[in-house]
C-alpha cells in the first residue's frame, strides 16, 4: 500500500529535492563526473541528476556502451525511457533485471519484454542468487582512448522512492572503481564461467565471494589497535544486523574496547551491553518520514579511515547468497559529509529509539538538550552546502 503523492503536496508537508551543489547550473553532469566524484544523497538531493547522466550518455555521439542492474524501476521509469533512447542512438546497452525483486516480479517481466522489444540486451540474473548490487558503466570512446565512468548506489533506480528513501549514490569516474565494476558485468554477462572475474576485484568489497572475509579482517584490525591503547571505531548504518559470524566479531571488538556504534533501522540481533564489553555499545534505530535505507561502514584504521557504502546489509543472505557491493569512497571531503550525516543521526533524540538488551524500543530522551530530528537536520545541513 502506498499513499498517494497527492497526500503531501497538497498539505505541502514535503520539502522539495535540491540540486547537488556540484551540479548546480552546470551544462553538462557528465563533465563533471569526470572530473571528481560527486555523493547525491537521496531524497535530500534531486534524484533528476541520475537520469540527467543517462539521458547525456544516451546521445553522445562518443559513448559506445551502457550497462546497469535495475532491481526495482518505477511505474512509468524515465531510466527505461533512457535506456531505449540510447539504443535508438547506437549504443549498446545491457540491463540485468532481477526478476525476484519481491513484489515486483510482474513489472520487471514487463520491464523485460519492452527492453527486449526496443532492442536492449537484458539479463536475468544468476541461479540461486539475487543481483542486489545498484551499479552503471558507461563506457566512451575519446581520442581512441577508453573512458568509463557510472556509479555505485545504495538504492533502487526508481525515481518514486529515491523521494521516499534515505539512500546515496556515489557517481564516479575513479579508474579503479570503474575497473571492478566492469568486471562484475562481465561475471554477470557468463556467470557459470566467469567467478573468478569476482573473485579479481581489487577495490570493490564484492558479495558472496569477498564481503565477509574482507569485512572480518577490517574488524579485526581494529581489535588488534585497541588492545594496542590505540584509537579503534567502528560506526555502522545497515537496514539490518542479523548475520551471526559478524555479530560474534563486533562482540570480539567491544571485549577488546573498540568504540562501537550503529544506526540500524529493522532487524537487529546483537546484544548492546555485556559486562565483558568494555564500552557499551551504542545502537538506535530511525522511523521517520523517509525510510532509512543506506548501508555506511567507517572504520578507524589507525587514523586512516576507510569508508564505504553498500547495498548489502549485515545478513546472511547478502554476504552470501546475492551479488552485492560495497564501494569506497576515497574524497576527503564526502568522507567527512558521510560521517556528518551519521553523526548527526547519532544524535538524534526525536525520532530514534534506543536498540538495547530489554528490546524495549524507547526513544532516545532530548531532556533538557536541543531537539534534533535527525531527517530534518540533514535536510538542514545539505541545503547549507548547496547555498
Amino acid at each position: 500500500m502506498n499513499f498517494p503523492d497527492s497526500v503531501f503536496q497538497k498539505k505541502g508537508l514535503r520539502k522539495k529535492s535540491f540540486v547537488h551543489p556540484a551540479l548546480k547550473n552546470v551544462t553538462s553532469v557528465t563533465k563533471v563526473v569526470l572530473e571528481k566524484d560527486v555523493l547525491l544523497n537521496f531524497p535530500y538531493h534531486s534524484f533528476d541528476s541520475v537520469i540527467d547522466l543517462l539521458r547525456e550518455a544516451a546521445i553522445d555521439p562518443d559513448v559506445v556502451s551502457i550497462k546497469i542492474t535495475c532491481y526495482r524501476l518505477a511505474d512509468r521509469s524515465k531510466i527505461i525511457n533512457t535506456l531505449t533512447n540510447a539504443v535508438r542512438n547506437g549504443k549498446q546497452v545491457t540491463v540485468v533485471l532481477e526478476l525476484r525483486a519481491r513484489f515486483d516480479e510482474e513489472a520487471n517481466l514487463e520491464w523485460k519484454e519492452e527492453l527486449e522489444e526496443a532492442g536492449v540486451k537484458v539479463l536475468l540474473g544468476v541461479a540461486n542468487m539475487k543481483i542486489h548490487a545498484k551499479i552503471c558503466l558507461i563506457k566512451k570512446r575519446v581520442n581512441n582512448r577508453t573512458i568509463h565512468y557510472g556509479f555505485v548506489s545504495t538504492g533502487n533506480l526508481n525515481e518514486k522512492t529515491a523521494r521516499i528513501y534515505g539512500d546515496t549514490c556515489l557517481l564516479t569516474s575513479d579508474r579503479n572503481i570503474m575497473a571492478d565494476v566492469n568486471r562484475i558485468f562481465t561475471y554477470l554477462e557468463q556467470p557459470k564461467t566467469r567467478i573468478h572475474f569476482l573473485r579479481i576485484c581489487k577495490t570493490l568489497l564484492v558479495s558472496p565471494v569477498g564481503m565477509r572475509k574482507q569485512l572480518i579482517q577490517f574488524i579485526n584490525r581494529e581489535i588488534k589497535n585497541a588492545k594496542a591503547g590505540k584509537p579503534a571505531s567502528i560506526i555502522l548504518k545497515l537496514n539490518s544486523l542479523s548475520d551471526e559470524i559478524l555479530i560474534n566479531k563486533l562482540y570480539d571488538a567491544a571485549r577488546a574496547g573498540v568504540d562501537i556504534k550503529m544506526v540500524v533501522r529493522g532487524i537487529f540481533c546483537m546484544l548492546t551491553e555485556n559486562d565483558k564489553f568494555k564500552k557499551p555499545v551504542k545502537a538506535v534505530s530511525i522511523v521517520d518520514e523517509y525510510l532509512e535505507h543506506s548501508r555506511i561502514m567507517i572504520f578507524h584504521n589507525g587514523g586512516k579511515e576507510k569508508t564505504f557504502i553498500s547495498s548489502a546489509d549485515w545478513m546472511v543472505r547478502n554476504i552470501d547468497h546475492r551479488i552485492e557491493v560495497a564501494c569506497p569512497i576515497f574524497e576527503k571531503g564526502i568522507q567527512n559529509e558521510i560521517k556528518d550525516i551519521v553523526q548527526i543521526q547519532l544524535e538524534g533524540n526525536v525520532k530514534a529509539r534506543i536498540l538495547d538488551n530489554d528490546l524495549s524500543n524507547r526513544y532516545v530522551s532530548s531532556g533538557n538538550n536541543k531537539k534534533i530530528r535527525s531527517q530534518v537536520e540533514t535536510y538542514n545541513y545539505l541545503h547549507r552546502k548547496s547555498l
